[in-house]
């Protein structure tokens, strides 16, 4: 796909930056134009046509705050202090292009992820960061950086399972079970992972898709254990 396809299906979106105020447009995707070809064990999802994943953390050029979509607006007043303070003198303004690849991509959310980290945000939101990385260097086929990204986003979500309030980005109790056992998995952590999903299977509050997905991990297990 040429670069005037790709941009058929972007549109500027007026942003305010919460922290210093500054207006800038940031390019989205369109609601229809992601097209889905399949979805990894670990919820990733591969696209056609153009990657929604690409464009979901927001950075604001003047001050250097960088967040998800769907959390840049909710960062507490009393944080954006340690973002004026820490990030923004450090920060060397940086325009992007039009079109983002897995490379942009993934500099951008390691940006969302030091901010993250800085403001001591729940760990849920390290971990969804990470997951999210980790999705993006499984794109580029560099498995070794997969497998840092997966460690750290099963280290937060097991943290988020025990601490936070469901739904966890969108995730309801039996799905970040499964996603538990699945990261552990394909950590190589099989006896943690196991439980995991035993736990997904006989709970009266799981879904069906949800109890297939774990058998079907769980039989992954025995498989590669024969």
């Amino acid at each position: 796909m040429n670069d005037t396809d790709v941009l058929n299906h972007l549109f500027d979106k007026q942003v305010i930056c919460p922290v210093c105020n500054s207006h800038f447009k940031a390019k989205t995707v369109k609601s229809k134009s992601p097209r889905v070809i399949s979805k990894d064990s670990d919820f990733f999802i591969r696209y056609s046509v153009v990657n929604p994943y690409f464009y979901d953390v927001l950075v604001c050029n003047s001050c250097g705050y960088a967040a998800m979509r769907s959390d840049f607006d909710n960062i507490k007043t009393f944080k954006k202090d340690l973002v004026l303070s820490n990030v923004t003198p450090k920060w060397k303004p940086r325009e992007y292009p039009d079109i983002l690849d897995e490379k942009l991509a993934i500099e951008r959310y390691k940006l969302a992820l030091l901010n993250a980290l800085l403001l001591n945000l729940p760990d849920s939101t390290k971990a969804m960061i990470s997951l999210k990385i980790a999705w993006i260097h499984r794109l580029l086929n560099n498995t070794d950086q997969e497998k840092i990204f997966l460690g750290q986003a099963l280290e937060g979500f097991n943290n988020a399972y025990i601490y936070e309030v469901f739904p966890i980005y969108g995730l309801q109790r039996d799905s970040l079970m499964y996603l538990l056992g699945e990261l552990n998995r394909k950590s190589g952590n099989y006896p943690e992972a196991l439980q995991w999903f035993s736990r997904t299977i006989v709970s009266v509050n799981s879904s069906y898709k949800v109890k297939e997905l774990a058998r079907i991990g769980r039989d992954l297990i025995k498989d590669e254990n024969l």
